[in-house]
């Protein structure tokens, strides 16, 4: 191959045959097309999945949606729109308790059975640690995975996973039980009494006596201060703090323990690639590892494309299920994600794999939101508001409901396909009459019509 110009290079395998599923356990329901990539660019890539393709490892796939058992959609979440909700708020609460003051109930599962996206109400015993939160962001190549301690892998759309998170907002468990406490109503009296203060919440007692304990430790190590506590006026009381002030909450400085954050590039089919208007960490996979007093306790895998951070799965330590540890590298990964768009304008999205609207206890994804579903005819994005009615009545759904509207990617000229034989890339039309009339045409115009025509003429489609 001539120059220095990067391709994909990928053996595609078909598949007509059905398989287990993972999700309504099925032995033959699910299946989905494939092929193994033995180089990928990140820009082939994040047009693949914006086709509906997935991978694991090296290994890529696409649902066959209109005949498996379980429709996989692909969804994605709007990061810089992104507010995290009550139950995600309570999964933030509950890792910084659990940093600050060493709560954590060991042995604990969700109320759905879903034991790394627990959102139920806390109770038993607990086991008091001390824990210091670090967090450093570590930009440093390292090609081979660091050793892992024993530990339980969680593939957030894995097809012999146990699915992670919770359910629909309508059945979340944080809901229902806010929901059910009631009292009498008041009787009615003469209102406030103008002679007393006024009432205020004890959050904001706390943070106003930590703000004189400050005023007063730097008083008394000899520097001044200007810094008093005010009221705060009603605006800032019913304002809700961002996912970032959550993840950066302050923490006592003597901690005994320490939990670090820390990402290396992790091995994977996708060349890390470097751009002037991209991230300063570059594209491709990385590790993001969470260590607790020096050992690994969970281990997220990212990709990180040109316009989206792309969740492919998650390792933890079972010990830390109480933790939801999926739920929140779900979120670190979204204030991620907005991090890096400041430095990658059109990085803006956060790919949460397969959204699988079928199978309840994956319904959980529906909830970062804003999102979107990706329509499996059109390839356009359409909110997963306007989706969900359709996927009520039918587990295989056209998201968008425009008929005139079809795939603006679809394959016009198979003869531009490229394609890699015998160490020279060439169309599928030359390689057709070295072939003599190829008897794989069927086969290639499948391959070229899923990754559609822009693709094809990009991917080297290997062929021996």
């Amino acid at each position: 191959m001539a120059g220095n110009k990067s391709y994909t290079i990928v053996e595609y395998f078909g598949g007509e045959d059905g398989y287990r599923c993972g999700y309504c356990k099925s032995q033959t329901g699910n299946f989905s097309r494939g092929m193994w990539s033995h180089t990928m660019t990140v820009q082939d890539y994040q047009d693949l999945i914006d086709r509906g393709w997935r991978r694991s490892g090296k290994y890529v796939y696409k649902p066959i949606m209109q005949k498996t058992c379980c429709p996989q959609y692909t969804i994605r979440c709007h990061a810089l729109k992104f507010q995290p909700s009550k139950s995600h708020k309570k999964i933030l609460k509950k890792m910084n308790r659990f940093i600050s003051k060493g709560e954590l109930q060991k042995g604990q599962e969700d109320c759905a059975g879903e034991p790394m996206d627990s959102v139920c109400e806390e109770a038993g015993p607990q086991e008091l640690r001390k824990v210091h939160l670090k967090c450093t962001a570590l930009t440093g190549i390292q090609k081979d995975a660091t050793e892992l301690p024993s530990t339980t892998e969680v593939q957030k759309e894995a097809a012999d996973a146990t699915p992670t998170g919770s359910q629909t907002s309508q059945n979340d468990p944080v809901s229902v039980l806010a929901g059910t406490t009631t009292s009498a109503a008041p009787k009615p009296g003469n209102g406030a009494d103008p002679s007393r203060p006024l009432c205020r919440k004890a959050k904001e007692l706390r943070k106003e006596r930590r703000l004189q304990k400050e005023q007063m430790r730097q008083n008394g190590d000899g520097v001044s201060s200007t810094v008093s506590p005010t009221q705060p006026t009603p605006s800032q009381n019913n304002q809700s703090k961002t996912l970032e002030e959550f993840i950066s909450e302050s923490l006592p400085e003597n901690s005994a323990h320490c939990l670090e954050f820390k990402r290396f590039l992790c091995d994977s089919p996708l060349e890390a690639e470097y751009a002037p208007d991209g991230p300063e960490v570059g594209y491709g996979s990385f590790h993001q590892q969470y260590w607790l007093d020096g050992r690994i306790v969970a281990v997220g895998v990212i990709d990180i494309l040109p316009t989206c951070v792309s969740s492919v799965y998650l390792y933890y330590h079972p010990d830390f299920n109480s933790l939801s540890l999926g739920s929140y590298s779900a979120l670190r990964e979204i204030a991620f994600t907005k991090q890096l768009q400041k430095q990658s304008p059109k990085l803006s999205y956060y790919y949460l794999g397969f959204y699988i609207h079928s199978c309840p206890k994956m319904r959980y994804k529906g909830q970062y939101r804003p999102s979107d579903l990706l329509c499996p005819e059109t390839y356009v994005w359409v909110s997963i508001e306007r989706c969900i009615p359709l996927l009520d009545n039918s587990r295989y759904a056209r998201l968008n409901q425009d008929p005139d509207l079809g795939d603006a990617r679809a394959v016009r000229d198979l003869g531009r396909a490229l394609v890699l034989y015998r160490r020279t890339v060439m169309p599928y039309a030359a390689y057709s009459r070295k072939r003599k009339g190829s008897s794989d045409e069927m086969e290639v115009q499948q391959y070229a019509s899923l990754v559609g025509q822009d693709c094809a003429e990009r991917i080297l489609l290997y062929r021996s």
